[in-house]
């Protein structure tokens, strides 16, 4: 699920499996289909 936050006078939309924070909602969903929050590809 896709959860809106603020911070820095910004809204971000940010993936609860893994933490991931995405300035556009449909990019936060999509991501989130295809979230690998057990072995992410990124740096958090």
């Amino acid at each position: 699920m896709v959860v809106e936050t603020e911070r820095d006078d910004a809204t971000w939309y940010e993936c609860e499996e893994c933490g991931l924070l995405l300035d556009a909602h449909d990019e936060a969903e999509e991501h989130e289909q295809r979230c690998d929050a057990k072995d992410p590809t990124y740096v958090q």
